[in-house]
């Protein structure tokens, strides 16, 4: 979309402090313009869905606890950019580390908000989580905005969705691999998801959608193993 036209974008509509709306329509058009770059298993559609369960989880725990606090400005800026400096896509020297803030001091976001912001996204990846727990865990004690983000992405990685973009992925990143090694993805990680949301409300979401992993996964596997699809296949190795 030219940039010009980036006024005319729809811009989700989230319990966003009035302050801080026009702040995040330039943000909104910025992500649109990036997310592009992405394949369709990271595109702006994508990060649309993350933001509406992110406001969906957002309600559902306030419903449980009216005296939780959240700063939903940053938790809705970090739900639309926690895609953005992703390393699967990071180009030679591109600066994902400040990416974020610096983006945001861009688009004329607060110095505290930038950085708030920045640090939420770092914690949200699964991958980050794998490697180092204990930051996670303390980021979590400090910005409860965190497991909202975490667990609004994590959604869109499981159930029918999360099938579909696991195999975009997989025919973009990896197209000389056979379809079984994408497979190997759902035990990997995908599996491992719906048991380590953190919010309530996320764990009750994830769980029809790990049901639709684990019956497509069945399925899968009864076709792969048919003995004249196994027999081929010994063959060619």
């Amino acid at each position: 979309m030219p940039s010009n036209d980036l006024d005319q974008l729809p811009v989700p509509r989230l319990p966003i402090r009035e302050e801080d709306k026009r702040l995040f329509a330039s943000i909104n058009g910025f992500v649109h313009q990036y997310m592009s770059n992405y394949d369709n298993s990271h595109d702006y559609q994508h990060i649309l869905r993350v933001l509406s369960n992110t406001n969906r989880i957002h309600q559902a725990e306030l419903k449980a606890d009216p005296s939780a606090s959240y700063d939903t400005t940053a938790m809705f800026l970090a739900a639309a950019l926690h895609d953005v400096g992703d390393h699967k896509y990071a180009k030679p020297g591109e600066d994902v580390e400040h990416q974020i803030a610096n983006t945001l001091l861009h688009h004329g976001a607060s110095k505290e908000l930038a950085l708030k912001v920045q640090t939420i996204v770092k914690h949200v990846s699964y991958s980050h989580e794998a490697s180092n727990p204990q930051g996670v865990a303390l980021c979590l004690e400090q910005h409860p905005e965190l497991a909202i983000v975490q667990d609004a992405d994590r959604l869109d990685a499981i159930g029918a969705v999360g099938i579909a973009r696991t195999f975009s992925f997989g025919a973009a990143k990896m197209p000389d691999l056979p379809m079984g090694r994408t497979i190997d993805h759902f035990e990997e990680k995908l599996y491992r998801l719906a048991g380590i949301m953190k919010t309530a409300s996320g764990r009750e979401m994830a769980r029809q959608r790990h049901e639709i992993l684990m019956e497509f996964v069945d399925k899968m596997e009864e076709l792969v193993n048919d003995s004249v699809i196994r027999e081929s296949r010994e063959r060619l190795k």
